[in-house]
């Protein structure tokens, strides 16, 4: 009876266990945890990139911030898809596309209502920069949307990530006011396109072409050659 009662008692403590265990593998806890882990060291590494005293500091943080962000992507083996790095499909490249031309010549028809000049900067940009502005521009939307979207959609869901992303993405443009300001309304552009259209060829054009208006139509007093972190103070 001793043996037989012991046993008993293990078999129902197991499946008492057992319904615990399942919960905490369903909730995710661990993954969760990494996964805000993978963001705040992400997000710190391209804060000490913007904001070190020199540019050497700020180009070994950089490199370190993007070689940190390819091990978390290789760690986490996203598709394709989840990535973005796929053709967009349907209409989603003309609408993004229509978005961004309106919204420029929007901007450039106020700036030219209220009586500012255009260009703002005769000097600057220059031409032969504009190719790397937009190699640039797709390098943050891959930062910003396939980095920090899909693992802020992991713990919150797309329409929260919306917000979120967009969020960090202007906060990361401190001390800039100008650019904050535009910086959040176009994160949340380019994320809400991200959410629906999954693509970031068609981002980073509209991210290129909307960077670019704003270079062209605000002063350089202000814009401070669009620098943020400590290259804005020190402009």
């Amino acid at each position: 009876m001793a043996v037989g009662s012991k046993s008993f008692a293990f078999e129902r403590n197991v499946e008492r266990a057992a319904p615990a265990g399942k919960v905490l593998a369903e909730t995710g806890v661990g993954h969760r945890t990494f996964v805000w882990f993978q963001l705040i060291a992400v997000y710190a590494l391209l804060e000490k990139a913007l904001w070190a005293k020199d540019m050497a500091s700020r180009n070994r943080w950089g490199i370190l911030a993007g070689i940190t962000i390819l091990l978390f992507v290789l760690i986490d083996r996203p598709s394709i898809q989840r990535l973005g790095l796929g053709l967009p499909r349907g209409l989603g490249m003309s609408l993004m596309l229509a978005t961004s031309f309106a919204a420029a010549l929007g901007l450039i028809f106020t700036v030219r209502w209220a009586g500012g000049a255009i260009p703002a900067n005769p000097t600057w940009p220059s031409l032969h920069t504009v190719w790397q502005y937009l190699i640039w521009a797709l390098l943050q939307e891959f930062i910003l949307q396939s980095f920090f979207f899909t693992r802020c959609e992991d713990l919150y869901g797309s329409s929260r990530a919306v917000w979120i992303s967009g969020s960090l993405f202007a906060a990361a443009h401190l001390p800039s006011p100008l650019l904050m300001t535009f910086t959040l309304i176009g994160g949340l552009l380019f994320c809400e396109m991200f959410r629906r259209f999954r693509s970031l060829y068609p981002i980073g054009m509209v991210h290129s072409i909307l960077g670019l208006t704003v270079a062209l139509t605000m002063p350089d007093s202000v814009l401070h050659h669009m620098r943020v972190g400590i290259g804005y103070m020190r402009y």
